[in-house]
């Protein structure tokens, strides 16, 4: 369990400094960045965290019912549906601002418009650290399998990827809002820092509870698609020339795709 924890650590370190990196973005763009970007941003983003649920969360869900001598949709489902409800509980719960809307979402708040903004992307993470930390966790129940480990670090990899468009996403629009160049990247850069902490919580939690696992792939794979379809392709495709989201959708799948099958 406790390389399990360090390789989480590691992986989920990574995509936060991705996030970063993404964020830092803010120093090179002009105050008015171009929404083009930002919409082949979460385009991109989208495509990743569709592709991620389905090889590395779903698929291994079903598999490992399976192995265990169950039912193999019944985890897959029920745990699709309990991650659907958690990031829907979150969204009604926790005070967050999507950009370029103007009224916020969840409990009523008198926080600033850039503090609901980062809110909104942290939420965004949640999902995405526990997807990093799950994955690492089976490799570990299984004794430490290489081709596991690899697929783990394969999805690791894939959400750090999407998660410099991310940082980016949250970064240009806080400057956009008249925030400094320095708040804007630090505030995007610490909206990815939920992932490190989610991805050791949820080895842990894994670690104690084993046959539950196929619950939990399928819970962070409900939670990550709930995302997508509620904030992110949205988002991707408002105003003119939507194409452009859809492409970016198009090439975060396949990217993700090839990443699992050629490293998996």
């Amino acid at each position: 369990m406790q390389h399990a924890l360090l390789w989480a650590a590691a992986g989920t370190g990574f995509t936060f400094l991705m996030t970063s990196l993404g964020a830092a973005v803010v120093f090179f763009f002009k105050k008015q960045s171009s929404e083009m970007i930002q919409r082949i941003f979460l385009g991109f983003a989208a495509g990743v965290m569709i592709a991620a649920s389905v090889w590395s969360l779903l698929i291994p869900a079903i598999e490992e019912a399976e192995a265990d001598g169950m039912v193999g949709w019944i985890p897959a489902a029920g745990g699709f549906i309990l991650g659907v409800a958690f990031l829907m509980l979150l969204d009604y719960l926790l005070p967050h601002l999507h950009p370029g809307a103007k009224d916020p979402e969840g409990m009523p708040s008198h926080m600033k418009r850039t503090t609901l903004m980062v809110f909104a992307v942290t939420l965004h993470n949640i999902p995405e650290g526990m997807a990093v930390g799950l994955s690492f966790a089976l490799a570990a129940q299984h004794g430490g399998d290489s081709a596991l480990y690899t697929a783990a670090m394969a999805l690791a990899i894939g959400i750090g990827i999407q998660n410099f468009p991310e940082g980016a996403a949250i970064s240009l629009p806080l400057r956009q809002e008249g925030m400094g160049r320095f708040r804007s990247f630090l505030s995007g850069s610490l909206s990815g820092f939920v992932e490190p902490v989610f991805g050791v919580l949820t080895v842990l939690i894994a670690g104690s509870i084993d046959p539950l696992m196929p619950w939990l792939l399928a819970f962070a794979a409900g939670a990550m698609i709930y995302v997508v379809v509620e904030e992110l392709i949205p988002e991707a495709h408002l105003g003119e020339h939507s194409n452009l989201g859809t492409l970016g959708v198009m090439a975060g799948f396949l990217v993700m795709m090839i990443l699992d099958v050629a490293l998996g």
